[in-house]
């Protein structure tokens, strides 16, 4: 540790307190977290689930472990170093943010969720104090909590913050999956747009009462398998008929509202996963659609680069406007292909003729034609294969022949004149990629309204 100069404490939580300090060697700021128990071999530190799950990790939006020191029994994870965390953004601000701030935030938290799942892990601890923010990148940070999906049952009953702890945590389901992420990001976006929390319950009970006047009381065919937990505890549901978002988040867009919805869902199955979320029409705009190809052909959605501003993503949304051909309601996401193949075309080649034996191939393919098999058919209108969105259709043999009919012979090489098909057939198809946004009115034309800070509520981490 005599390699760092601590510059002053920034934050402190149940296992730990975090530090800004200086790297004397190299003069980069880092963040150092002292673990607040004592470790006696370094193999005790090694298994920490911090450790293993951060090795284990790489991503842009996943906060990177630089080292892990042991001194005096005492552990130090030191990471790389990020402003501030949500917390203390919302806390703060007195106007709203902009939707178009909170979808490039929550994009890339999905993204980075979406990597953590794949790899077998979930976090058990999202909330806003642990998404921390520089600018316009944002990284999932504290893994102390973090589970290995096949890890076996029964798992801890204490996980996250209360206020974003999902329904079957809450009544003491032996086993849950990374579906506990997906309810705490709907939660989190929801505060971010109205600077509130969505479920501010002080103690268990009330956290559950505060979730059925927000979502309404779960029934047999919402989730069956939540009632069989509560019977189970002795637990009855106050019975309340929930509002519509809209109502708490006046300035959210429809499909804001729609995505919170679907991932405040009782029944953790019916959650969308961070795969799906990233597919939900709220992040349409998050994937750039070249202007020439948006109207023509369905676009293989390529995730942006972290971290892009926001300033270029507003400024995106006045030249590139649309909907994909490939948008689906939500839980039918598939992952968007890539549509490689090309419209079927006669490739020219090099003939040397005279108009004479031009005449007589012409006779002969028409004969051939009227002998072949079933014509083939271009791909339909709507097929990921075809190139063609209106009217346009592939000519048959017949007009093959007279093109060939036309041909002039002139020092070898064959020319023949532009047909209409040819002069307005679309540009060579181009990749997507980048990052491109919403317009600067997240609110969809609304004014921004001031509002008290949202933060009368008392906030601890509760057990």
């Amino acid at each position: 540790m005599d390699r760092y100069k601590i510059i002053k404490e920034v934050g402190d939580g149940t296992f730990g307190s975090v530090y800004r300090a200086l790297n004397k060697q190299t003069g980069e700021v880092v963040a150092i977290k002292k673990m607040k128990r004592k470790y006696y071999s370094w193999e005790e530190c090694i298994n920490l689930r911090e450790v293993k799950s951060l090795r284990k990790m790489n991503h842009p939006n996943i906060v990177k472990l630089k080292e892990v020191i042991r001194e005096n029994d005492i552990l130090y994870f030191v990471f790389e170093y990020m402003e501030c965390n949500l917390y203390q953004l919302i806390k703060d601000k007195v106007k709203l943010f902009p939707e178009a701030e909170v979808r490039n935030w929550c994009f890339q938290v999905f993204q980075a969720l979406a990597y953590m799942h794949q790899r077998g892990y979930f976090h058990r601890d999202l909330k806003p104090e642990n998404l921390l923010v520089t600018k316009d990148l944002i990284k999932v940070a504290d893994f102390g909590l973090a589970r290995e999906v096949c890890s076996q049952p029964p798992y801890t009953e204490y996980v996250s913050t209360r206020w974003y702890r999902a329904p079957e945590v809450l009544l003491q389901s032996p086993s849950y999956n990374s579906a506990v992420d997906m309810w705490a990001m709907g939660g989190i976006m929801a505060e971010l747009l109205s600077l509130r929390p969505l479920f501010p319950g002080s103690s268990e009970a009330d956290e559950i009462y505060k979730i059925c006047s927000v979502i309404g009381s779960p029934t047999q065919k919402s989730w069956a398998e939540g009632l069989q937990l509560a019977n189970s505890i002795n637990y009855q549901f106050p019975q309340l008929p929930g509002v519509h978002l809209s109502v708490l988040i006046p300035s959210a867009s429809d499909d804001a509202t729609n995505l919170i919805s679907s991932l405040c869902s009782w029944d953790p199955n019916k959650r969308p996963t961070a795969a799906e979320a990233l597919q939900h029409p709220f992040f349409q705009s998050c994937y750039y659609v070249p202007p020439s190809l948006r109207a023509r052909t369905a676009i293989t959605r390529t995730p942006p680069s972290v971290g892009t501003k926001t300033t270029l993503e507003q400024r995106s949304t006045r030249r590139y406007s649309g909907t994909f051909s490939d948008t689906k309601p939500l839980r039918n996401f598939s992952s968007a292909k890539a549509n490689t193949t090309l419209s079927p075309g006669v490739v020219p080649k090099r003939l040397e003729m005279d108009q004479q034996a031009t005449n007589k191939l012409d006779k002969s393919v028409k004969v051939v034609a009227k002998q072949q098999q079933p014509k083939y058919r271009p791909p339909a209108r709507n097929s990921p294969t075809s190139l063609y969105t209106g009217g346009r259709a592939l000519r048959g043999v017949s007009d093959a022949t007279e093109k060939l009919a036309q041909l002039t012979v002139s020092t070898g090489k064959v020319v023949a004149p532009p047909s209409k098909q040819q002069a307005s057939a679309p540009p060579p198809r181009m990749k997507a990629g980048g990052w491109h946004g919403h317009t600067t009115d997240g609110f969809l034309g609304r004014p921004t309204h001031e509002i008290p800070s949202a933060r009368n509520h008392s906030r601890r981490v509760a057990g």
